[in-house]
């Protein structure tokens, strides 16, 4: 299979697996602190499993090998994980996604500066088709409480473009090793904030899935195949997240989306599937 495809592939089910966020989050019904620390619990537990399969007796050596570009890493990642959970607790799904549209914009704003990728005609015409659809979305103007939502969310999705950069200047990090590391590192940093005692059933069953999905194997599976394609393509395809996160909210929460929010996802999917078809069959890139 060609990288390029391979990549694009890796990206898709990412995104796939990432929409899956809101809905968790509305499943566990739990504060911020409390929902970050048990689901870094469990993103720890799924990740730190990959990585001892993979290294077997040399994790050790893998884990303090991470060395300064994964400390980079490791604090990028915690940063976008707690925006992410605090945006979905203060603010709607669909503004969220919103705000996360922008990411092929940043991420490929973030590489031309950093390691003077191109950006192609082709990404720039769709990424305003997309910016249209985005517009449609926010349909009116975000309430004051949705304010600090709104700015987490941004947060969220700028470490993550940085993230996407980061993991093609440096394409040896190990990228299993480092997001199980940032994952305990964000139970760690919850624990003094959490609620004591342990969640419901419920509760803990989404922040397992959330952790060990969403989390855990969707992240590897972005950075990872991240590496083979452009930044802004690889920021592009997440945009898939836009649509079905509010969407998965709706038919399972009943979080319904105003029309003009189902109107730009339309336009944002539609933007999606013109530039991808082209690109899944185009060479590897070197």
């Amino acid at each position: 299979m060609a990288s390029r495809t391979y990549g694009m592939l890796l990206v898709i089910l990412s995104a796939i697996l990432w929409s899956t966020a809101g809905a968790f989050v509305r499943m566990a019904n739990l504060d911020s602190w409390t929902l970050i620390g048990w689901r870094s619990l469990f993103a720890f537990v799924t990740l730190a499993g990959f990585a001892a399969y993979e290294h077997q007796n040399n994790l050790i050596k893998a884990v303090t090998g991470v060395g300064s570009s994964g400390v980079v890493a490791i604090t990028l990642s915690v940063l976008s994980t707690i925006a992410y959970i605090f945006a979905l607790n203060l603010t709607t799904v669909a503004n969220v996604m919103i705000v996360y549209a922008t990411l092929p914009f940043i991420a490929a704003l973030i590489s031309y500066v950093w390691i003077s990728e191109r950006v192609t005609v082709r990404l720039l015409g769709a990424g305003i088709t997309a910016f249209i659809g985005i517009a449609i979305m926010a349909g009116s103007a975000a309430t004051a409480k949705d304010i600090l939502g709104i700015i987490a969310a941004f947060v969220m999705t700028a470490t993550f473009a940085s993230q996407i950069v980061h993991a093609k200047v440096y394409p040896k990090l190990d990228l299993n090793v480092v997001m199980a590391l940032a994952a305990g590192a964000c139970a760690l940093i919850a624990i003094p904030f959490m609620n004591p005692g342990l969640p419901s059933p419920r509760a803990l069953l989404a922040c397992a899935l959330y952790g060990g999905l969403t989390s855990g194997l969707a992240y590897v599976l972005a950075l990872n195949g991240g590496r083979y394609i452009t930044a802004g393509e690889s920021g592009f395809i997440q945009m898939l997240d836009v649509v079905l996160g509010p969407v998965l909210v709706w038919i399972f929460f009943a979080e319904q989306p105003e029309n003009a929010v189902l109107a730009g996802g339309a336009i944002v999917l539609s933007a999606v599937v013109w530039y991808l078809a082209p690109a899944v069959r185009a060479p590897a890139m070197p």
